[in-house]
């Protein structure tokens, strides 16, 4: 490919094969595609496969639910490999994809709407279109879906508003070279799902069970110590939270002290910064990196981290600095996340407290154990933090190359 050509009509970067061909023409949706509206009759002597969609990571999952005589529903439509299908449930955004080979001859109920491409038209170019125009850059995380927002979306006008499309090739070339780097991202992310697997089942093992004082796994050199030491958090550990300087004086803001809010425990950097005075004239108080985090309120009560950097923490953190070993803390209390969450707070709503958390009984062997449990598992941590990298770069270049494949819209001229 080469790039920075900027002409009406044409992306920025182009495959070589089309630098000399025609320009992308302005053209209805209804030029490249046309919606499905006869209904299927059923027969209840005969098998059929009805499927649904359901929500998740931002699209769609299509999923049988249904055969033959069950379904009782008759206002049906049959669907094709490759067609595009969008969900009419949802209230706020619909859900929309290319339906996979799996789902071929399905039906699905008259709340979806089914728009199969016409023969100047690719219907898997058309999916990243939709992501590049409609929804921006929105990653598929799973086989089919996206999500676009509802007011755009009444069939009717949507067929008939125009864009910018090349000529048949082009999308392929298009569409093919997306999809590599998907099926890329696909493999990348499969990858950092095992292994935060392989940690949670590891935490399992070196970590005692309810009602055990040794882990199921335990290094050989440690199996003649004995028992770990059961020990509260609050006995075991300096505990504070922070509290969060006036809003109303611009004096306390704008400095160079990170102000961590419970959503930012894990980051590097922070939204807000203070001033030393704004420090110095509220109850915010100051963390170091690797001292222990704790969210008590909100969305992400519970979640625990690692602090990376120095900063100070509002009255929604809950700060632990163990007396032996910071890291062993935090991997225990990841084991036991779910256990706090199901155990302090009604169905994950609500709030923790400082106190709470200082309640909690955790074992401890001893410190050279600690730190030999804890060098395998922040080893693990490194090489999640590694692929989850390399996820968000295969992310941001798919985004920038979308925006270089496809026009700018405002820079056509017709």
């Amino acid at each position: 490919m080469s790039g920075d050509k900027k002409l009406s009509l044409l992306p920025r970067l182009r495959f070589p094969e089309f630098q000399e061909k025609n320009g992308w023409e302005n053209h209805p949706l209804s030029w490249m595609l046309e919606e499905v509206l006869r209904p299927v009759v059923m027969n209840d002597d005969e098998d059929y496969s009805l499927v649904t969609v359901k929500r998740r990571y931002g699209g769609i999952v299509l999923r049988d639910v249904l055969k033959g005589r069950h379904i009782l529903v008759k206002s049906q439509f049959r669907i094709k490999k490759n067609d595009f299908l969008i969900s009419k449930r949802q209230i706020v955004h619909c859900a929309c994809g290319v339906v996979p080979e799996e789902h071929d001859d399905a039906i699905v109920s008259n709340e979806y709407t089914i728009l199969r491409a016409k023969e100047n038209c690719d219907i898997f170019f058309f999916n990243y279109f939709v992501q590049q125009h409609i929804v921006g850059q929105s990653f598929l995380e799973c086989s089919v879906g996206i999500v676009i927002e509802k007011m755009l979306f009444k069939q009717e006008q949507w067929l008939k508003k125009k864009f910018f499309f090349p000529a048949l090739p082009e999308q392929r070339k298009i569409a093919d070279c997306l999809s590599s780097l998907d099926a890329l991202l696909t493999v990348e992310i499969q990858k950092l799902y095992a292994l935060k697997k392989y940690k949670k089942g590891l935490l399992q093992q070196v970590f005692p069970r309810e009602g055990e004082s040794v882990p199921r796994l335990r290094f050989p050199e440690f199996l003649s110590m004995g028992a770990w030491t059961p020990k509260s958090i609050g006995d075991s550990c300096e505990t504070f939270s922070g509290g969060t300087p006036s809003s109303t004086n611009k004096t306390y803001y704008g400095g160079d002290i990170p102000f961590i809010r419970s959503a930012e425990i894990r980051k590097h950097e922070t939204e807000l910064y203070l001033t030393q005075k704004g420090l110095e004239n509220s109850a915010a108080k100051m963390v170091r990196k690797g001292d222990v985090l704790i969210a008590l309120y909100g969305a992400n009560s519970g979640d625990v981290a690692l602090s990376k950097i120095d900063g100070a923490i509002n009255q929604a953190i809950l700060c632990l600095r163990h007396e032996a070993n910071n890291a062993f803390v935090y991997q225990y209390l990841m084991h036991k996340k779910e256990w706090i969450i199901t155990t302090f707070l009604q169905g994950g709503q609500g709030n923790l407290s400082g106190e709470i958390i200082k309640s909690i009984k955790l074992l401890f062997p001893q410190p050279v154990e600690q730190q030999k449990i804890t060098d395998i598992l922040l080893a693990l941590d490194d090489q999640i933090d590694a692929q989850t990298g390399k996820i968000d770069f295969l992310k941001k270049h798919k985004k920038g190359l979308m925006q270089q494949l496809f026009p700018v819209v405002d820079e056509a001229s017709a």
